[in-house]
C-alpha cells in the first residue's frame, strides 16, 4: 500500500489533516472512507491497520483527523457530533472532487455513528460499515459521568479520556442528546454491516443488537469475539479489514479501470511501507497478497515468506503443467499434491550431481499423484513434474536487471541457483 497526505478544508474553513491509502498498484478500484472512534486519530493503529488492509481488496481508503483532534485545526472543545458528521460531509465532497466518489463509509465507535449519519445524506454511498458503535449516539455522555456535573452547572468541564484530558462543553451534550440514530438507521436503505466484539466493555454488545434490529436488509452482523473495544491486537483489525473488504465485493463492487495494471506498466509490484515492519504488499493488475517474514526472525507472519512465494511459483507451475499434460494424453489423473521446502545444503549431503562444491540452494519437491495411472503413466508425469517453466527457468539460471526508478546506473545479477 501506498500512502498520501491530504489536506482537506472543511465547511468552517478549517483544515482537515489526512491520509490517502493507495494499492500498491496505485490503481484503485473503489473507495471508501475510514471515521475514527471518539478522541482517536487517523494514525490511531485499529483505524491505519483496516484503511492499508483494504487496500489489498483494491480499494483507495482516506482517513482522517476530525476537527480539533490529530493533526486537523480547530479546538475541539468548540466540536460537536454534527461537526464531525460535516466534516465526514466534506472528506466525501474531497474525494469525489479529486479522486473518485466513495461508495463505502466506515465507522469506529462515535465515527461509526458519524458514517451513519453521513451515509443518509448521501445518495452516492452504498454501503455503511460501523465497529464497536453505539446505538444511541447519548452512550458516550457514560464517558463523561464524572464531570457531568460540571458541564451542567458551569458549561464545560476538562475529562480524562484514557490518559488524555478533554474540554468538553455543553453544547456537545446538548447535540448529542438531540440526534436520534436509531430513526437515522430505520430509514437508512443501504447496505450495513455491523462488527462488535461481545467482550467490548466501553459500547456494550447490546448496542450491536439494537443497531442490527433497528436497520433494514441487506444488512450483517459479524462478531469480534476476543476483541476489545479500541481492536487492540493488530490480528483484530487486519481482520475486521479482510471481512470488509470480502462483504463489500457485493455491495460495492470494483469498477473496470481503462488501465488497471500495476504501476510502469510491470506485471507484478511489490511495496514495502518501512512502518509496517516486514509486511509487503505484492500486486498484480487484478490480486493482491501479503508477503512478511515469520515472527521468528522479527516479523509479524501475515503472509508467505519470500522463499515461501519462490515453493508457491514452482509448485503452482509443476500442477498446471501436469494437468494440462495428463488432459491432452486423457489420463485419469484426478489430484496432484506437490510438497516443497527450500534450505542451503552442502553438496556432499545433497545426493545431487550439481557440478559445484560448498553450500547450493536447495529446494526438496515431492510429488503425489492421485488417479487411475500405471505406473508407465506415473513415471512419464514424473518426467513432466520437472520440465514446467517454473522448474526450467530455477534451474537453468535467470537473468536479473536491477536498477533504480530514478535514472540510476543498471545493476545485473544473474542468478544460477547460488546466493551472491
Amino acid at each position: 500500500m501506498k500512502t498520501q497526505d491530504l489536506q482537506i478544508t472543511n465547511a468552517d474553513g478549517l483544515v482537515l489533516s489526512a491520509k490517502l491509502e493507495l494499492p500498491a498498484n496505485q490503481k484503485p478500484t473503489r473507495f471508501a472512507i475510514f471515521a475514527h472512534c471518539f478522541a482517536c486519530n487517523s494514525n490511531f493503529g485499529a483505524v491505519r491497520n483496516i484503511s492499508q488492509g483494504l487496500t489489498n481488496h483494491g480499494f483507495g481508503v482516506i482517513r482522517f483527523d476530525f476537527a480539533g483532534l490529530g493533526f486537523s485545526k480547530g479546538d475541539f472543545s468548540e466540536t460537536n457530533f454534527s461537526g464531525n458528521v460535516s466534516d465526514l460531509i466534506d472528506v466525501f465532497e474531497f474525494a469525489s472532487e479529486n479522486f473518485q466518489t466513495p461508495e463505502l463509509l466506515i465507522g469506529h465507535s462515535l465515527g461509526g455513528a458519524a458514517a451513519l449519519i453521513a451515509a443518509s445524506r448521501l445518495t452516492d454511498v452504498k454501503a455503511v460499515v460501523t465497529i464497536g458503535s453505539p446505538a444511541d449516539v447519548h452512550h458516550v455522555t457514560k464517558l463523561f459521568k464524572s464531570g457531568i456535573d460540571q458541564i451542567e452547572t458551569q458549561g464545560k468541564a476538562e475529562i480524562l479520556i484514557g490518559t488524555r484530558p478533554f474540554t468538553i462543553k455543553k453544547q456537545f451534550i446538548d447535540d448529542l442528546a438531540n440526534t436520534d440514530l436509531a430513526q437515522t438507521v430505520k430509514n437508512l436503505k443501504k447496505a450495513f454491516l455491523v462488527m462488535h466484539s461481545p467482550q467490548d466493555e466501553v459500547v456494550g454488545i447490546e448496542n450491536a443488537a439494537k443497531l442490527y434490529h433497528e436497520a433494514k436488509h441487506p444488512k450483517s452482523f459479524v462478531s469480534l469475539d476476543g476483541a476489545d473495544h479500541l481492536l487492540s491486537n493488530k490480528e483484530d483489525s487486519l481482520y475486521v479489514a479482510d471481512v470488509i473488504g470480502s462483504w463489500a465485493s457485493r455491495y460495492v463492487p470494483p469498477k473496470e479501470m481503462e488501465e488497471r495494471i500495476s504501476t510502469k506498466g510491470e506485471q507484478v509490484v511489490a511495496h514495502l511501507n518501512l512502518a509496517n515492519n516486514f509486511t509487503n504488499q505484492i500486486q498484480t493488475d487484478r490480486h493482491s497478497i501479503l508477503a512478511d517474514e515469520p515472527a521468528s526472525v522479527g516479523g509479524d507472519d501475515l503472509g508467505f515468506s519470500p522463499y515461501e512465494l519462490l515453493n508457491a511459483a514452482l509448485g503452482a507451475c509443476t500442477t498446471l503443467t501436469l494437468k494440462l499434460y495428463a488432459e491432452r494424453k486423457q489420463w485419469d489423473l484426478k489430484e496432484v499434491n506437490v510438497y516443497m521446502s527450500y534450505a542451503r545444503k552442502h553438496t556432499d549431503d545433497i545426493n545431487f550431481e550439481t557440478g559445484k562444491m560448498g553450500l547450493v540452494d536447495y529446494i526438496d519437491k515431492k510429488v503425489e499423484l492421485i488417479g487411475n495411472l500405471d505406473e508407465e503413466q506415473r513415471a512419464r508425469l514424473m518426467e513432466i513434474a520437472s520440465k514446467c517453466p517454473v522448474h526450467k527457468t530455477l534451474v537453468n539460471g535467470v537473468i536479473i536487471k536491477t536498477n533504480e526508478e530514478k535514472d540510476s546506473p543498471e545493476v545485473f545479477d544473474l542468478i544460477d541457483g547460488s546466493n551472491y
